[in-house]
């Protein structure tokens, strides 16, 4: 069946030259909404309960076809396969289907960055992640008062039951474990250096494109939401397999990314440092139009409270034109601790061409406390990953290995404190 046969696009077309992006993107999706855009009023569309059940949106970008081809902004390459396939649904009884998609994406464009509507249409390959012999990737659940999710966990086949290290893995909006695994290639890190790897699952029942829902303010504190859960499994691991519970650490991309951070900002207790790729900072965010406002570069860093320093370390290319590179800025500002550090700049170019600059910030005693590489030329995409996976550039300095060598360096003088 087509993609498109149950949706109303002459509703989805008034809809969004009325200026109404948040209910033409519900029957996008394949909600029904009432017509505001025609006599419909706000109180009317609450009464139809679709406000309270809306999906977040996306933030990512649409891969590249070929290895090293051009990333597109998501709004803009669904606009573009609907003008190609024009003559199509028109056949079938579309005949604006065209016009509709090239004006959402211009509203869109005027209300900041692109979501990413066209990643729930597309068809997604199945992933197969290699396992070492001796190795283990297996799924598990957890659940908690905010709801379940499931996981995965890689066991190195050096595991003995010696007290190893945990790195809790939050993918971007439309991948899973299996499909971050591969493009960051963090397994294979781990299998190399022995320590254990968790990869939680955002469902689409709990957002449509699959997205941590790092823009709503309930997933934004402790002991609640999304960041109880992720928390949990993070501790139910390090349980299970006696872990070093001083030496846990939590690394995402995209709205992962923005999720890292907010569990730095939430359990600083629990995690000795963060790695955040291509995100923004805690609270950058309190709903839909401010997450666009913040991807574009125009949210606001919440101050860090008084809680311990997560040490940072972040990536973000300067070409990103889906979380505007200023929000790697603000995740070093949030991050910074009150005490004067020590500044380090240097710059390279790795064999795949790509050139970046790393700067890091370190206490009196030496010890780095953030590190930032901005990638020049770089998109929306995790440095120096494989194509195995979706969003990656693998022309890009090593992001996974650049981060476990910072996480490495740091344990959690707190974690013994931790409930």
């Amino acid at each position: 069946m087509n993609a498109f046969s149950k949706i109303d696009m002459g509703k989805v077309t008034r809809l969004t030259r009325a200026g109404k992006l948040t209910e033409a993107m519900a029957l996008l999706q394949g909600r029904a909404v009432p017509d505001t855009a025609h006599g419909g009023s706000d109180s009317e569309a609450q009464k139809g309960g679709w406000r309270a059940k809306r999906a977040g949106p996306t933030i990512d970008m649409v891969a590249p076809s070929a290895p090293g081809g051009a990333w597109t902004a998501a709004g803009h390459g669904w606009a573009q396969a609907a003008r190609a396939s024009a003559p199509r649904e028109q056949a079938a009884g579309f005949p604006d289907l065209a016009e509709t998609m090239h004006a959402f994406r211009d509203r869109l464009a005027e209300s900041g960055p692109r979501a990413g509507l066209g990643e729930g249409l597309r068809s997604k390959r199945q992933t197969s992640v290699p396992v070492p012999d001796g190795a283990r990737f297996e799924e598990r659940t957890f659940s908690n008062d905010a709801g379940s999710r499931t996981y995965k966990v890689f066991v190195p086949s050096g595991y003995t039951g010696q007290a190893l290290p945990v790195v809790v893995m939050l993918h971007g909006c439309t991948q899973d474990p299996d499909d971050f695994a591969a493009g960051t290639r963090m397994n294979e890190l781990a299998e190399e250096q022995t320590f254990l790897v968790v990869y939680p699952r955002q469902p689409q029942t709990a957002n449509m494109q699959k997205c941590w829902n790092w823009f709503n303010t309930s997933d934004q504190r402790r002991e609640g939401g999304e960041p109880s859960l992720i928390a949990g499994i993070a501790l139910a691991v390090v349980e299970e397999f006696s872990a070093d519970r001083a030496r846990v650490y939590v690394a995402g991309l995209s709205a992962g990314g923005a999720a890292a951070a907010i569990m730095a900002a939430t359990y600083p207790d629990l995690f000795a440092a963060v790695g955040i790729h291509s995100g923004l900072a805690c609270g950058a965010a309190k709903d839909m139009p401010s997450a666009f406002a913040a991807m574009s570069g125009g949210g606001a860093v919440r101050p860090r409270g008084n809680g311990p320093i997560v040490p940072t370390i972040v990536f973000h290319g300067d070409s990103d034109r889906t979380v505007n590179p200023i929000n790697g800025d603000q995740v070093i500002a949030q991050a910074r601790p009150r005490a004067a550090l020590n500044t380090k700049v240097t710059s390279g170019k790795t064999s795949g061409g790509m050139a970046y600059t790393r700067t890091v910030q370190a206490d009196d005693s030496g010890c780095d406390v953030l590190e930032q590489w901005l990638l020049h030329g770089a998109g929306h995409a995790w440095s120096g990953g494989s194509t195995a996976g979706t969003y990656t550039d693998p022309r890009g300095p090593d992001a996974s290995r650049e981060m476990m060598r910072f996480f490495l360096a740091h344990t959690n003088t707190s974690a013994a404190t931790h409930h």
